[in-house]
């Protein structure tokens, strides 16, 4: 619907206009108008922040402002179908518009595309010690896993196994179930997995690792919980909660 506002098509995909110059509260209006819709003039930001983020992403409709310099959520700024593209929905429905369509597509990378990409670019690979490689995605909980893996473990691990760790993505990223098992740990589906678990098998040590990027430090409580989950594990646990930085 906020497409159909900045091109201003209520019947006809021919009414399609450019530099229509159309403010968020201008859409609201328009959807309410035409679209028998009930959306509140307040939440213009949401109209900015998600019905149009995509569209402006892909280049289908471009964001304008009387000020150059303008913030992203600046009231004077406008949104526009691109030239190209405004040009392009108007042979919508007729027989122009495969090959109008193949013409306009040539040489643009798909918005699908673009975002997977960035998403790859965006992770954060982590070698594990028998040398595998793994990708976590981005965010400060993994940023200090890494580090736990990396630089805390090699150090101060006894020369340790990783049996599992998770990714905010991906609880079950990498899991050791058979070495575990044989540690008779505790169920591995259970929603009390810390976050990393590493077995130095030269100590017959298991640490069990919170990563505490805001909370989730190893309370007395926690401390307690996990005592009771570990009764029947045949290595000594070692509870760690890494901090990102000494503050």
């Amino acid at each position: 619907m906020a497409f159909l506002a900045v091109a201003n098509v209520k019947q006809k995909w021919t009414q399609s206009e450019d530099k229509r110059n159309l403010k968020t509260r201008d859409i609201i209006n328009f959807n309410n108008t035409h679209f028998d819709e009930n959306i509140s003039s307040g939440s213009y930001d949401d109209i900015r922040r998600k019905d149009l983020k995509l569209l402006v992403l892909a280049g289908v409709i471009v964001n304008s402002a009387d000020n150059a310099n303008a913030a992203t959520n600046d009231p004077t700024r406008g949104y526009s179908l691109e030239a190209c593209f405004m040009q392009l929905v108007k042979t919508y429905g007729t027989k122009k518009w495969r090959a109008e369509l193949k013409k306009y597509l040539a040489g643009k990378i798909l918005l699908n595309d673009l975002l997977a990409r960035n998403r790859e670019i965006e992770k954060i690979p982590i070698m594990l010690n028998d040398g595998k490689t793994l990708k976590l995605s981005a965010g400060s909980h993994n940023v200090l896993q890494k580090l736990i893996i990396e630089e805390f473990l090699p150090r101060y691990g006894k020369g340790c196994q990783v049996l599992y760790f998770g990714d905010t993505a991906n609880k079950l990223l990498h899991i050791e179930e058979s070495e575990l098992k044989a540690l008779k740990f505790f169920e591995l589906s259970h929603d009390k997995l810390p976050d990393v678990i590493a077995y130095s098998a030269e100590k017959n040590w298991l640490y069990l690792i919170e990563a505490v990027h805001s909370s989730g430090s190893i309370s007395e409580t926690r401390l307690l919980e996990l005592k009771k989950l570990t009764t029947d594990c045949t290595a000594d646990i070692v509870y760690v909660t890494a901090f990102l930085n000494r503050a």
